[in-house]
């Protein structure tokens, strides 16, 4: 049985700014991906308050993890 190669088999699509969730799964559908996790991730800001940094959540973008078909 031959072994796959992991390096192309498996990929990270993260939705757009201006991109539906569904535009997002057409692209990975065009590449040759189907998607197998779907994660929301939180995204920071750095700030400086009294001379300490401190990560500021402002957001969360949605990402999906896909394999090769």
């Amino acid at each position: 049985m031959p072994k796959k190669n992991n390096k192309n088999s498996k990929k990270r699509f993260e939705v757009g700014e201006n991109e539906t969730i569904g535009q997002c799964l057409d692209r990975m559908k065009k590449e040759g991906f189907t998607p197998i996790r779907r994660a929301e991730e939180p995204v920071f800001r750095e700030e400086t308050r009294n001379g300490e940094k401190v990560m500021e959540p402002v957001g969360k973008t949605i990402v999906f993890h896909a394999v090769k078909e």
